[in-house]
């Protein structure tokens, strides 16, 4: 089905996001958890919003203000529902009745924790259904079957879905395993839900017997593949990191299949939302946190730490930085070794090769600040701005206590100490007196002789 097909189609995603976690080991609940610096329960949102959602129904626990919070974040116009009972699956889908009773063409199930699904794969799920079925299961095949439900298939149709420790030996030998999202028809979606029971030793309602129900109804359902990485639950820790190493690996190739070169991409970290332009160098072990952008033929050397900054075209940063959020580089500016940067704009040209920390700073274009120099920004209790005019030279060692301005080509005398405005060209010096004191140092070893150093 075609964009333009699907977008005809009104589609609902019920997203479940009622579980706690407990395997977790956490006082946050389990969909709250990050990968790639966001929520698992905002990567759904946002894959599937991407796949067309016209609307969303988030289903969470009772008192879990919290996940609500992040789903109306991530989706504002979110529908929250509450399952107050947790009486299976289908159950959970059924706390979003009202929001599925509005006539939806699409219903798509999801689960909060499978954070790896990609809008093609919920647009394949939705295409199926475009094509005439019911319903649609996501299926994979894992290299070890065991534990998971099996898709039952008969002619090319699914025709039931067999959880493992109620299927025979020939069911258990079948590969096609259930992943647990689904699509169901508009049309039919409620009457197909409301006609699950729970006759089983759990006597709870699940999902899975849906599919059941659609063939007792002659309806037709299908099944759309996926990956077993795509699919991936994360349930506990382990399976977290596990979902942040596929997540990172797709980071990895998009980058360097828009251009940007990455010398060692197994050490280079990046944010769900960083962007990288063409021609753009990273050298290994750098981490982008989130917000950052970096623009055409920008460098960023070995070890550096990047959050909410951005780095403009031609500049180089690093190695061994540190760009705090609100770090703004100009075209071609150089932040070296060891320099920290925080809340400044730092313009074209201009260069901080290293040692130096500069924050809540405007540095204009074509500026040299040099190693040790620090801007004084904070009293205790306020934050205060340093400008520094086009031109400016800041000898090393300089501390410039804000709140100054230095004018346009000044020079500040290396070690000075600026406590007051700069005029444009001049020179400025806040230096103590030099003393020296002949002879000192002879008469002091000579009154220490023969005394042990002390280690």
């Amino acid at each position: 089905m075609s964009l333009n097909e699907q977008s005809s189609r009104r589609c609902l995603a019920v997203v479940l996001a009622a579980g706690e976690g407990t395997r977790m080991k956490s006082a946050r609940p389990k969909v709250l958890h990050e990968v790639g610096g966001r929520s698992m329960l905002a990567h759904v949102l946002a894959s599937v919003r991407a796949a067309g959602a016209d609307a969303v129904a988030v289903v969470i626990g009772p008192g879990r203000q919290d996940v609500a919070d992040e789903a109306r974040r991530a989706a504002p116009d979110a529908a929250i529902f509450v399952q107050t009972e947790r009486l299976g699956t289908a159950h959970a889908v059924l706390a979003a009745r009202d929001a599925i009773a509005r006539g939806y063409d699409d219903v798509l199930v999801l689960f909060a924790d499978t954070p790896l699904v990609t809008p093609e794969t919920f647009g394949s799920l939705r295409t199926a259904l475009a094509q005439g079925a019911a319903l649609a299961a996501l299926g994979f095949e894992p290299p070890d079957p065991a534990g998971y439900g099996r898709l039952l298939m008969v002619g090319g149709e699914l025709t039931d879905i067999r959880e493992h420790k109620d299927a025979s030996e020939d069911e258990r030998a079948v590969r096609l395993c259930n992943a647990g999202l689904m699509a169901l028809a508009g049309s039919s979606a409620l009457s197909l839900l409301e006609g699950i029971g729970n006759a089983n030793v759990q006597k709870e309602f699940y999902l899975t017997d849906a599919v059941a129900q659609a063939r007792r109804a002659g309806h037709r359902a299908h099944v759309v593949l996926a990956s077993s990485e795509e699919v991936l639950g994360v349930n506990d820790r382990i399976q977290l990191a596990t979902a942040e190493s596929i997540f990172q690996q797709r980071m990895r190739l998009a980058a360097m299949r828009d251009g940007a070169t990455l010398i060692a991409p197994d050490t280079v970290f990046f944010s769900h939302d960083t962007r990288l332009g063409r021609d753009v160098l990273v050298e290994p072990h750098v981490v982008f946190g989130l917000g950052c952008v970096v623009e055409d033929g920008a460098v960023v050397h070995a070890f550096s730490h990047l959050e909410g900054a951005t780095v403009g075209e031609g500049a180089t940063v690093g190695p061994y930085a540190r760009l705090r959020p609100g770090a703004n580089l100009g075209v071609g500016a150089k932040v070296g070794n060891f320099v920290e940067i925080k809340a400044s704009d730092v313009g074209a040209g201009a260069k901080i090769s290293h040692l130096s920390y500069v924050g809540d700073a405007s540095i204009g274009a074509g500026v040299n600040i040099g190693a040790g120099t620090i801007t004084c920004n904070y009293d205790g209790f306020d934050k205060f701005r340093t400008e520094i005019g086009a031109g400016a030279f800041i000898g090393s060692n300089s501390s410039l206590v804000a709140p100054v301005k230095i004018g346009e080509g000044a020079f500040v005398g290396s070690g000075s100490v600026v406590t007051k405005d700069v005029s444009p060209d001049a020179l400025a010096l806040g230096r103590g007196h030099q003393v020296e004191k002949a002879g000192w140092a002879h008469h002091f070893r000579a009154a220490h002789a023969g005394r042990p150093k002390k280690r």
